[in-house]
């Protein structure tokens, strides 16, 4: 039984099989198990591969959570060897890219979802707080994303003159903000507040617009612009 067990995804019955369902029906008709047993392929001893996926899952923190988790991180579950790490890994960076050359080739103001996407990928589900520029042309296209800072947001943590000389570096005509949450609460703080006055402060000094500033959680990227606090 246990040979069964740990057989992948072949065992199945072909018409469940995620590989070709996803050919059938398309991506988003699979789930988050059936995604990630496409990329596992097969299982551990004593576990199939889809039952694999849902410990995994579980295990990470949910799709969001272990794919953000890194390939240091995910080495303390059992069954993600090197090989698979690395592919997770690999899966990760493309979306990540692909985001950034839709932002680079499109315009942020058209695509705030796209925005939304990128960030919470790119910093949604770390465990420690950073603060990221996004530096934009007369278009607003994307020239450069970039983590400026780590640690407890405040004004003395966030260094406008960093944030002024990397401006001028890029010829940057407007910069979106955006920093995470950790604990997942998505409300800005006051000292989120008062270090967007403070960088907007300095940038109207060369003329560089702060068109938003982002909160990103896991699950939730709120605006400060469409809060009305810019």
């Amino acid at each position: 039984m246990e040979g069964l067990a740990n057989r992948g995804l072949k065992s199945l019955p072909h018409s469940t099989r995620p590989r070709e369902k996803l050919l059938e029906r398309g991506p988003a008709a699979l789930s988050d198990v059936e995604l990630l047993a496409l990329l596992l392929r097969t299982g551990v001893s004593g576990k199939h591969v889809l039952q694999l996926a849902q410990e995994v899952l579980d295990r990470g923190g949910g799709l969001s959570g272990l794919l953000n988790a890194g390939p240091k991180a995910l080495a303390s579950i059992k069954g993600l060897g090197p090989a698979k790490r690395a592919e997770m890994a690999a899966v990760m960076e493309l979306a990540r890219r692909a985001l950034t050359q839709e932002l680079r080739e499109g315009t942020t103001l058209d695509s705030p979802q796209a925005v939304r996407d990128l960030l919470k990928l790119q910093i949604g589900s770390l465990p420690h707080e950073v603060f990221t520029v996004l530096y934009l042309n007369n278009q607003h296209q994307l020239i450069a994303l970039e983590e400026l800072f780590r640690g407890t947001l405040t004004q003395t943590s966030v260094y406008p003159r960093e944030v002024v000389l990397r401006a001028l570096h890029h010829h940057a005509a407007a910069v979106v903000l955006a920093h995470n949450h950790p604990s997942g609460a998505a409300t800005p703080s006051s000292a989120d507040e008062m270090v967007t006055r403070a960088l907007r402060s300095a940038l109207q000094l060369i003329d560089v617009r702060v068109l938003d500033h982002f909160i990103v959680t896991r699950h939730q990227v709120t605006s400060m612009a469409e809060l009305g606090l810019l």
